[in-house]
This record gives C-alpha cells, structure tokens and sequence, in this order.
C-alpha cells in the first residue's frame, strides 16, 4: 500500500511492558477472587483505548476531539448465570472487589434466568495478535492531518460544491483477555475513517444534493488512504451532486437491479448479518432492532438465497473492521471462518460461547464483542461477505443482461421490520440500464422486498477482480447499546425484477 502521510511507525501510547505488568496483577487478583466464590468460570479484559476526531467543514476546523480511556471488565459464571461487574482503576484490589460485585450481580439474577448456561469446553490459549500498520495517524502532526481536510473541502469548493464537511476518525487499542481456564491473551487494534460530504444548492428551484465519499472505514493506518485517489473523488462527488439535481426523478415499478459494493454491503449487514444472529433467532435479543425470522430447524434445509449466493463470515481479512486474532471470549479468528449460507442453503448462525448447545453445536464460532471494558461480551458479527463467482464475470456483463433497470452505487437510507424481513434501501447514485447498457442518472430511488425473495432473485455475480471490502465502525446492538466495527465484502450483483419506489412520491 502506498505510504500517503509522513510520521514515524506506530509507537505505542502506552508503555506495552508496563501494561502487561499492570494486567499480570490485575487478572490474578480477579480469578483468584473468582474461585474463591465457586465461580464455574470467569474472564476479565483490560483495555487501554485512545481516540481522536478531525471535523471540518469548508475552511474551517469545527471539532478536534480525543479520548483515552482504561479499565478492566470482569465477567463471572455463578451456578449457571452471568454476572458482570467494570471499573475504570487498573488496581488488584479493585478488581477482587468488582469480581465480588460480579458475583453478586449473578446471584440476584439466578431467579430470573430461565435457561442456565451451559459452556461447551473451551480452549486454553496463549497468543497475540497485532495489528498491521504502516502510518500509525497517532505519530502524525495535527498539522498535516487537518490540512489534508481543509484542502479536500477547498478543492470541492472549486470544483462547485456549496459545502463540503470532511473528517477523521482514529480508534487505538491495547486489549488483553484472561480467563479462568488459563487462557492469556494479548492484541492491539488501530482503526481509521475517513470521510467527505460535498452538498450542491440549487437556489433558484430551492433543492440541494450531497455525495459522500465511498472509501469505508478500515483497519489500519493512514496508508489505507491512497492521498490523490481520495482528491479525485472529492472533485468527482461535486460534479456528481450537481448532475443529481436534475436528474430524472424514477418511476416507480418492477425493475432488475445491478449493486455495486458500495451499495450492497449495507444490504448484506442487514439482511443477513443481522438476521442469522443465533441471539436473536431464538428470541434472547429483541429490545434493540428485534429478533429474526429465521427458526433454528431451518439450519442446513432453508432455502434462503438463489444457489449461485455463498455468504462467508470470517475475521481474518486484511483491512476487515472485525478482523482480529481472538475474539472477546478467548476464541482464535480460525473458529470465525465459516459458511453462513452455501450456495443458497442456511448453514451457520453467528453465536458466542454458551450458545452452541442450544442448536446441537459443539462448539460457538468466535462471534462475541464488548464495545469497551465496561461492556459485557455479547454475540457479534465477524467480517460477513458475498462470496465471488468463480466464473469470470465483470461489471458490464451483469448490465448487459438488464433490459430495463438501475445500477445503484453507494448507501444511502435504509429500513427493515423487526425481523429482519421486510425492507427497503435507497442509495447516493442512481443510474437507468435499458437494452444492456447504462444511460442517464435518475433520482429517488428506493428498492423494496423482503429478505428471502430477494436473495433468490439473485442471478448474476462478478468475479473477485472485482471485490471490494465496506462496512461500519457503528453497529448497534444490545441494551445497554453498544457500538462494533465490521466489514462487508461484496462483488457487484444482480437481482430479478425488485420493486422501485419513488421516494419523493412514497415518503
């Protein structure tokens, strides 16, 4: 990847061995105060996070923003209940008491748990992980960070654009896991966002248009950023919101549709991420954003998708948000790569430790995240992506089968029932196919279906030359709600006659 920022290789703004000596007392006084008190299980996680936040908006900075933040998050299995108890104090003392806290906290919650948890046997593991980076954006001069975004608005100022808002977001962590089985953990994690929103007004009819950038957060340094390439878009986004503002507005109707990766990932997170969470398949998590319609006797004969539709999960891609080397129940990423549907077929839920039992498994997959220390663990998404096709296909192939259709690139609006079923999705451009080939920019466009019909209507997948990895540093789940990183990758594709909404005339 090309070096785009000047400063030196990431150092840590933490003291790694000092760290490591902190954690050592800390997780000791923790466990040691767990089995004390009969505890089946218990883990902690120490974490050290640092974060800063880059706003501007034309020529001017409008937020410069940081946090740092430590602490410790201990969980405890008491007689088949969860309890969970975090402090901020890094201090072995500190941490024998918030382990009783725990257990308390587990003993007040056994009359309310109907179902016992039943941990499958777990492995005992001393590793690391770290994260590759090549310009550490903590090492960089502020200077030079937002001089980069004043010259991106300026350059979208020049090409037309009314307003232009950029920023940066960085995420550093330093996160180690102990638990009671033995299991010592150490891993390192750096996260950048970059962003651009170029607005157009038109002033005479009253109407405005934006284009965001389309480059995603990923994991990594400021050598994600390819410097010129992110320029040209800048100036490209301006030409394209001007072009949006009088575009054709869409006629509604039954329509095929060409993806883009830009588009399609957020599709993916919400239709097949979310609903094969096995929490929510049986009915555990349903406050924040509902439950799913699948069943769990479907797994291994449900016919979800066309047979040409292979969803991977894993948390090994280079770049990928929810690329690690364990997740945060002390499972190794090698447990993370697996099949969620195989050509067509469901054949996976996501699941945590103590959930496998309840459909049979052995074992979970590596599926749990705590947003922070003060978080308890629950059952997340690893990397989820569209598999390619393994026959060569391009772009201008999927068009060229498209009598009458829209070729959507980037995310835009989004909204799906409680079950993870019905929905619709807009998008940032929108362009009209008619006899293969792709014609003028239309507007407003929403497509709109439910989960299964739409993913049988797939018939057309580009090949990996084509691939691309999106995704959010911001999916929420759980109550309290917490945040997690995740990517998507995806290849363009194409659906079979999809309801199209007009969104000036539906809204």
């Amino acid at each position: 990847m090309p070096t785009v920022f000047s400063g030196p290789l990431p150092d840590a703004f933490w003291s790694y061995d000092q760290s490591r000596r902190i954690a050592t007392v800390v997780a000791e006084s923790a466990l040691h105060t767990a089995r004390l008190y009969g505890c089946q299980f218990s883990d902690i996680r120490i974490c050290w996070i640092l974060k800063e936040r880059i706003i501007s908006r034309e020529n001017r900075i409008e937020e410069l923003g940081g946090s740092f933040e430590s602490g410790i998050g201990i969980r405890v299995l008491f007689e088949g209940t969860w309890g969970f108890a975090s402090s901020n104090l890094l201090d072995p003392n500190e941490a024998a008491e918030k382990t009783k806290e725990a257990v308390e906290v587990a003993k007040k919650c056994l009359k309310l748990n109907p179902r016992r948890v039943e941990l499958e046997k777990l492995p005992q593991i001393q590793g690391q992980w770290h994260q590759d980076v090549l310009v550490d954006p903590f090492g960089v001069p502020l200077e030079e960070k937002t001089s980069f975004l004043l010259d991106l608005n300026d350059k979208a100022i020049k090409a037309g654009a009314d307003f232009c808002r950029s920023f940066f977001l960085f995420h550093k962590e330093l996160r180690i896991y102990a638990s009671s089985i033995g299991s010592w953990i150490e891993q390192t994690f750096l996260r950048t966002y970059p962003k651009f929103i170029v607005t157009v007004v038109d002033k005479k009819e009253g109407k405005f248009e934006s284009r965001s950038s389309f480059e995603p957060p990923k994991s990594g340094g400021l050598e994600i950023i390819e410097k010129k390439a992110f320029e040209r878009e800048v100036v490209e986004a301006t030409h394209q919101a001007k072009e949006k503002l009088h575009a054709k507005s869409v006629v509604p109707g039954i329509k095929d549709l060409v993806l883009h990766p830009t588009n399609l990932w957020l599709t993916i997170h919400e239709t097949i991420g979310h609903s094969t969470e096995l929490d929510r398949v049986m009915g555990l998590e349903s406050n924040y954003a509902g439950t799913s319609f699948l069943k769990v006797d479907q797994l291994g004969n449900f016919d979800f998708a066309s047979p040409i539709v292979t969803i991977r999960a894993d948390r090994n891609q280079p770049g990928g948000l929810a690329s690690v080397g364990y997740d945060d129940d002390g499972i190794p990423s090698s447990w993370s790569d697996f099949l969620i549907i195989e050509k067509g077929i469901l054949k996976n839920f996501q699941m945590a430790i103590g959930q496998a039992h309840w459909i049979g498994k052995e074992k979970s997959n590596g599926c749990s995240y705590a947003q922070s220390y003060n978080f308890f663990p629950i059952q997340r998404m690893p990397n989820i992506s569209l598999v390619p096709s393994e026959k060569k296909e391009q772009l201008k192939d999927l068009i060229s089968g498209v009598e009458d259709g829209i070729y959507i690139i980037g995310d835009g609006s989004w909204s799906i029932d409680q079950q993870r079923y019905n929905f619709q999705f807009g998008g940032q451009l929108f362009y009209e196919i008619k006899n293969g080939e792709i014609r003028q920019m239309l507007r407003d466009v929403i497509y709109q279906g439910n989960t299964q019909s739409f993913w049988k209507s797939c018939d057309g997948i580009c090949s990996k030359e084509e691939y691309k990895l999106c995704g959010t540093l911001f999916c929420g789940k759980g109550e309290p709600s917490q945040s997690a990183p995740v990517s998507h990758g995806a290849v363009p594709a194409r659906f079979r006659n999809i309801t199209i909404l007009n969104s000036r005339l539906h809204s």
